[in-house]
């Protein structure tokens, strides 16, 4: 009866058990319904990946099991299995929207590569010092402007000392310069320092919650991208072209205009509103990412993205982390259809 929210007839004879005898045990289950504990248990699996019973997250007293869930209430568990499906609907479109995206560049790309007025380039950058050389090379031939993506939160001091004589002389040479950092680096006094120093020689700083990649992009002719955005490592690429640098220069674009200049403090609207960071984060929490993964996206300390988590489930007043969810929905935090 409930195959379209994903449970099969025995593992919702399962759940159905477990609302009715919710201290019975895998053994007392399987008596109960005439079954072997290993499907009793199997039946557990997938109920826990639907979010519809929850384990013990500490080892009980001697008196109890420390491997069996308690159920969650249909009422909680089905609103969240709903929200979870329409979740999924959407990033399926957002999956058809990106692969024709994907296949619209791919067809103007191929375009230019028939037009011998017209190139597109990838060159292949294998490792961070090649990278580095590079930007060098490439900042060396600047003309009118540099536009950068810098996400990982704080800066550290060496990186940012070895580029203020490269940032000194281009912003002196009358090069236009847009910087777009997270949200974090606003609690860094030292990354606070050096951009504002940009600022003080012409150049421009925002910050967001998150960004998308690594990205730098010189006279819009150009652009150094990572291979692997997890792995600086991996190297980048630099690409050229008309098509690519059109896509990337408008995400800039995009992203700059929501943006919020450096001198401005990121505050709530009101007593019940979240600010960005927070925002950012909840939608993060609801995708399933772990608050490593949180604070790898938000340029945070593992210490810092927890902390903001368990903030969240107090106002919401959610005891885990997929009630925090729902109640998010509900509470208008989250879309529906995230």
């Amino acid at each position: 009866m409930l195959e379209l929210l994903g449970l099969d007839a025995f593992t919702e004879a399962v759940y159905r058990a477990m609302l009715a005898r919710p201290r019975d045990d895998a053994a007392a289950l399987a008596r109960h319904l005439g079954a072997s504990e290993e499907s009793v248990r199997g039946a557990w699996d997938r109920l826990a990946e639907l979010s519809l019973i929850q384990f013990p997250q500490a080892v009980p007293s001697a008196s109890g099991s420390p491997h069996t869930p308690r159920p969650i209430s249909p009422e909680l568990g089905f609103d969240y299995r709903l929200a979870q499906l329409q979740a999924e609907l959407a990033r399926n479109r957002q999956r058809i929207s990106a692969a024709r995206a994907t296949a619209s560049r791919l067809l103007t790309e191929y375009a230019e590569l028939q037009a011998p007025n017209c190139p597109v380039a990838v060159e292949h950058l294998p490792d961070v010092a090649q990278v580095r050389a590079r930007l060098a090379a490439l900042s060396e031939t600047v003309e009118r402007e540099v536009m950068a993506f810098a996400p990982g939160g704080a800066q550290t001091e060496a990186n940012m000392m070895a580029a203020r004589p490269l940032n000194e002389w281009l912003l002196g040479r009358g090069v236009a310069m847009r910087t777009v950092y997270l949200d974090s680096v606003r609690n860094d006094p030292a990354t606070v320092a050096h951009a504002r120093w940009l600022t003080e020689l012409g150049g421009q700083v925002r910050t967001v919650a998150t960004l998308p990649i690594r990205l730098t992009l010189i006279d819009r002719e150009a652009a150094v991208v990572p291979v692997d955005s997890e792995d600086s490592a991996q190297g980048a690429v630099v690409l050229t072209g008309q098509g690519p640098l059109t896509a990337l220069c408008t995400l800039f674009e995009v992203v700059w205009e929501t943006a919020q200049p450096l001198g401005q403090t990121s505050r709530r609207g009101g007593g019940d509103e979240l600010d960005r960071q927070e925002a950012a984060a909840l939608r993060l929490l609801a995708e399933g990412h772990t608050d490593e993964g949180i604070a790898k996206r938000l340029g945070l300390s593992h210490r810092t993205a927890r902390r903001i988590a368990t903030v969240l489930m107090e106002r919401l007043g959610a005891r885990s982390r997929f009630e925090a969810g729902v109640r998010a929905v509900q509470r208008g935090w989250l879309p529906r259809d995230l």
